[in-house]
């Protein structure tokens, strides 16, 4: 954590420097650090650094004390969000070391909007996120509408390093550009299908209505039993595809898969099923891994509008808002990492409210991150 710091520090200051009073780096390290404490807006985030003006003094110069509110919101609106996504590949290859990628990891894929970020007449951001299954946003690509987020999926993979990874999708990311550059990269893909592709949807459902095929297809299913509910979740997966239309139009496509999840509670019950494209071979242990993994995308977005009311925050400005999104994902990494000191496990809400009541305290296991 200390090098995030430093790295933290080496952001272009647009402003003219005569006229500076407050450094862009401290700003920085201040929205970081209230981010990681329960802050989440401009006031509470200023309300943190006065609080803790004394201690954060320790490692920041902070030359005219703390900066207003204002300032906090005018200044975080200048930093470039190249600047700070490069901070947080840095880190996250620091943390992996020179081993990581030799573990096979799946990379999730999916966009999310900042609602309190649109205007009646304006569009809110929407950022597509790449997220592995260990919880961990590894990029992502701001579009200025969800109906964009297809042309900024490839941008996104070119900035990750996919190779000997299972990168998933929701059905928008079903295209088969997007699966030929992800065979490029020396990766895998299972991608959700939807009738946004002609008729490969209906042909991958009816082949798995037949009972027939059905039999012969390999078969695994994991029940789980949680608040009152009971999930059974079945997959099926089959690699005799030659009879596919499609097939010639999908790079290294080797199978198809469906999922039937089924959730009772309260005596009743409901049946969902869905239906994937694969370039794994046969291996249904897998490919249930891979779909049941990429929740994980869908478990950070939830963390953001949840445990950092992310919808909530009325930013306007698109860059500050940009800006907001990447300290939050870094926040949650840290969190995930942060070794709190106590024998059971702390949600990563309670993580934050541990570090409003009692930064000082927690700062050094920040550090030692």
């Amino acid at each position: 954590m200390n090098n995030v710091l430093r790295w933290m520090a080496a952001a272009e200051d647009p402003r003219q420097q005569g006229k500076v009073m407050h450094l862009m780096k401290d700003i920085i390290a201040i929205v970081f650090f209230a981010t990681l404490a329960n802050a989440d807006d401009w006031p509470t985030v200023h309300l943190f650094a006065v609080l803790n003006e004394g201690f954060l003094r320790r490692y920041l110069e902070l030359p005219e004390g703390v900066p207003s509110e204002w300032t906090i919101k005018r200044v975080f609106s200048m930093v470039s969000p190249a600047h700070l996504q490069e901070v947080s590949r840095r880190w996250r290859e620091a943390m992996s070391g020179n081993g990581g990628d030799r573990v096979r990891r799946l990379l999730g894929i999916d966009g999310k909007t900042q609602r309190g970020n649109g205007t009646g007449t304006g569009k809110a951001n929407h950022i597509v996120s790449a997220v592995d299954d260990r919880g961990f946003c590894l990029g992502e690509v701001l579009v200025d509408d969800k109906s964009n987020e297809i042309a900024a999926i490839p941008g996104l993979l070119r900035g990750l390093n996919i190779k000997g990874h299972v990168v998933t999708t929701d059905a928008m990311g079903c295209q088969t550009d997007i699966a030929s550059q992800i065979r490029k990269g020396h990766a895998d893909y299972v991608l959700a299908l939807k009738g946004n592709q002609g008729t490969l949807h209906e042909d991958v459902r009816l082949y798995f209505k037949d009972p027939d095929l059905l039999a012969g297809c390999a078969y695994t299913k994991t029940t789980e039993k949680a608040r009152g509910c009971v999930e059974v979740r079945e997959y099926w997966q089959a690699d005799d595809i030659s009879w596919l239309p499609q097939k010639r139009s999908w790079a290294g496509l080797k199978s198809i898969a469906m999922t039937r999840n089924t959730v009772t509670k309260g005596g009743k019950a409901t049946t969902e099923a869905r239906y994937f494209i694969s370039s794994l071979p046969l291996g249904v242990e897998d490919m249930a891994w891979a779909i049941r993994k990429h929740w994980m995308v869908e478990s950070y977005h939830w963390h953001l509008d949840v445990t950092f009311r992310e919808d909530a925050n009325l930013t306007i400005e698109k860059t500050s808002a940009y800006n907001l999104n990447i300290m939050r994902k870094m926040a949650i990494n840290t969190l995930k990492l942060l070794d709190v000191g106590t024998k059971r496990r702390v949600s990563l809400k309670n993580k934050r409210y541990m570090l409003c009541a009692d930064f000082g305290r927690f700062f050094d296991a920040i550090l030692a991150i």
